[in-house]
């Protein structure tokens, strides 16, 4: 069954199979749980869930950035820098639902300077989970990023803890102040507040020994690794590096709006 656009900003739950997932439209559209067989895969109580990174991703430097000869404050809310954009703390529409599948959108507005629109789409099957994002201008051009800062388990309950694989082209060398210096390095052992570049697109295994594997994967090339907590690890496919605001802006046009997406599929181990 499907449904039109919703007036309030209920939680939306999608199945397919043993697949469960549940969404928060009023609460930045992040997803609050995604179940395999009964298996919990995301972190709950604080720092919990996946939340979409939009319309920037990582910190800004100070929370500022230039559009041409503009100059625009975000608010600072992980001093002396902006982080994670402002889409996490707004309510979300829900546009449609059906049995697997949902989308969502948002206007964005003040602090955000520039008018415009952010969709969410979310794809269930049993075995995988795709998320699309898109960011579209109603006016005048701006830069963005999108991605997503999921808190994946880091035990799940069954045996050890997760297992990191991927290879990466380069890692960001990251400053005493958390963003990357603007070069480009081998990839360093963890662990990791850290961001990576896979010119053939993202491509991360998290493995719970004898429990689960899942591939977090994407076409874009930019992914941030962070693995510093004892109860979640984050695996964050985005469009751009930290501070790509200023350093790597992507703007979105009135004939060139900004579309991201990542699939995740799992398989059971046991």
């Amino acid at each position: 069954m499907t449904n039109d656009v919703r007036t309030d900003h209920s939680t939306v739950h999608l199945t397919a199979g043993g697949a469960e997932l549940t969404l928060d439209p009023g609460n930045g559209c992040r997803i609050t749980s995604l179940r395999i067989d009964g298996t919990e895969l995301l972190r709950q109580g604080a720092k919990y869930g996946a939340f979409p990174m939009v319309p920037w991703c990582g910190r800004i430097e100070l929370g500022q950035f230039r559009n041409g000869g503009e100059r625009h404050q975000m608010p600072v809310n992980s001093g002396p820098h902006a982080i994670h954009g402002t889409g996490r703390d707004t309510a979300w529409h829900t546009a449609r639902v059906a049995d697997s599948s949902a989308a969502f959108f948002y206007d964005l507005a003040a602090p955000w300077p520039y008018p415009g629109r952010v969709t969410q789409v979310a794809e269930l099957t049993a075995d995988s989970l795709t998320l699309t994002m898109g960011v579209e201008t109603y006016a005048d051009s701006f830069p963005a990023q999108a991605g997503w800062h999921p808190w994946f388990l880091r035990n799940l309950g069954t045996g050890k803890d997760v297992e990191l694989g991927f290879e990466a082209g380069w890692q960001e060398e990251r400053g005493d102040d958390h963003l990357p210096t603007g070069r480009r390095i081998d990839p360093r052992p963890g662990p990791w507040d850290d961001c990576f570049g896979m010119p053939d697109g993202v491509d991360v295994t998290l493995t719970w020994p004898g429990a689960l594997e899942l591939k977090v994967a994407g076409r874009s090339e930019w992914v941030v690794i962070y693995d510093e907590q004892a109860e979640a690890v984050c695996v964050e496919p985005q469009s751009g590096p930290p501070n790509g605001l200023n350093t790597l802006p992507r703007l979105v046009t009135p004939i060139d709006p900004l579309e991201i997406s990542t699939t995740w599929t799992w398989r059971t181990l046991a």
